[in-house]
């Protein structure tokens, strides 16, 4: 893994040589043969893939990416998200954002930055917070990166915007909620013009794709993806016979797990956002599973709300590997505040969560509707369950001394907590 003291220097140039390779290998894409079919033609033509280019190419691609072609959240998708589960979640998420708000004197224009905004329920429920508050309301705009052109009209939908001409530089579409809210959205996070934002990414960079390495009595070898001899219709990983690149540049003299798995592309968007707090004072908040640089083979695959083979039925399950929190933390260190990881379940608490389910459950007019709010709360809270697998990471401006919202006890927003809905 690489060290702080390489920083974003040796990222920046991996990911233009390695994205060199990659963008020179995606060029062709047709509506005619699978993603398997692609996959196999490429690596005969060019040799074993990496683990990372097989995970960009079957969730992103154009034609028949997983992302790109349907709606994959909820009950009736391959997962579902606190979101989606629990308004309360996102109620919380708006809160935390509110307050750095304030806390920063609530006297300049923010942008909401969503990465990955899924269906759109976060930033809806968000919303919801931020319009009991007018001086907000009246001082932000919507801001989602999304590459997927069928979540973009879902998420459009979702908050009832009306497109508009008004498309800021860099975005691809642009609008309006009924309530006057500005919402832009972008194919990249470099796309989005500089000034205070809050940035919120939640379970977006555990979609971001992995380097994988195993250890040997040779050293650190990459883990590729070739095809097998055995059968035309089947991958299989095998090991580099030597050093690659990314196994030079990742991997650190005192690394000594047996699996290792490394996201550039997480580095990149953490840099570019501390680049922004550091700049404007902005803020991030990364909700996502993950470890602190215990992890080793976590790279997974879900498809109907169950763990499938990441090789089989390529394009129709979900790929995620769980998030390196002491990686991006490394990175950043020097220029930033960080915070975390600590578990969700302990955030929403210092959020004050359990004053917003007591307020919903008196003003709950059935009791399917109590029992959907308490089993929700119950799901996104327990250690059990969502609670404790999924971690809150935050970043701060160096000369900002206090500890963000979450990662101390707030509970002084009486005002939305009593909301009736």
């Amino acid at each position: 893994m690489m060290n702080s003291s390489k920083g974003g220097k040796h990222i920046i140039q991996w990911m233009r040589r390695a994205g060199h390779v990659m963008r020179n290998r995606y060029i062709h894409h047709t509506a005619g043969p699978s993603l398997l079919e692609q996959l196999t033609s490429q690596i005969k033509t060019g040799g074993p893939i990496t683990v990372a280019q097989y995970m960009k190419y079957v969730l992103t691609n154009p034609v028949s990416g997983y992302y790109m072609k349907k709606d994959v959240f909820g009950v009736k998708g391959d997962f579902i998200t606190s979101p989606e589960i629990s308004q309360m979640f996102g109620e919380m998420i708006g809160i935390w954002c509110l307050n750095e708000w304030i806390h920063d004197g609530k006297n300049e224009h923010i942008k909401i930055i969503e990465l990955g905004p899924g269906r759109g329920t976060l930033a809806s429920d968000m919303l919801r917070v931020f319009l009991q508050f007018p001086d907000m309301k009246n001082l932000m705009s919507l801001h989602f990166v999304e590459v997927s052109p069928a979540l973009a009209e879902i998420q459009r939908s979702k908050l009832n915007v009306t497109t508009s001409t008004d498309v800021e530089q860099g975005a691809y579409m642009c609008g309006y909620t009924t309530n006057g809210i500005k919402v832009n959205w972008y194919q990249n996070i470099k796309d989005i013009s500089g000034g205070c934002s809050c940035y919120i990414a939640h379970e977006f960079l555990d979609a971001l794709p992995v380097h994988k390495f195993q250890k040997t009595k040779c050293g650190y070898r990459e883990v590729l993806i070739d095809t097998d001899p055995g059968s035309e219709s089947k991958l299989r990983f095998v090991l580099a016979p030597g050093p690659t690149l990314a196994s030079r540049t990742f991997i650190s003299e005192s690394e000594n797990r047996d699996d290792v798995e490394v996201c550039p592309e997480a580095g990149v968007v953490t840099e570019h956002i501390a680049g922004s707090v550091t700049e404007y004072g902005s803020r991030a908040l990364y909700i996502d599973y993950g470890h602190d640089g215990t992890g080793t083979d976590t790279f997974r695959a879900y498809s109907n709300h169950e763990q499938q083979d990441v090789l089989a039925d390529i394009g129709a399950a979900d790929l995620t590997a769980d998030v390196d929190f002491k990686y991006i933390r490394n990175l950043i260190s020097n220029k930033v505040r960080t915070f975390g990881p600590i578990p969700q379940g302990q955030f929403l608490q210092n959020m004050g969560i359990r004053n917003r389910l007591e307020v919903l459950l008196k003003n709950a007019d059935n009791l399917a509707t109590k029992k959907d709010l308490i089993s929700g709360y119950d799901m996104i809270m327990n250690p059990s369950k969502m609670g404790a697998r999924f971690k809150v990471f935050a970043i701060t401006p160096m000369d900002h001394h206090r500890s963000p919202g979450g990662f101390h006890n707030i509970q002084n927003y009486s005002d939305f907590y009593t909301s009736k809905s």
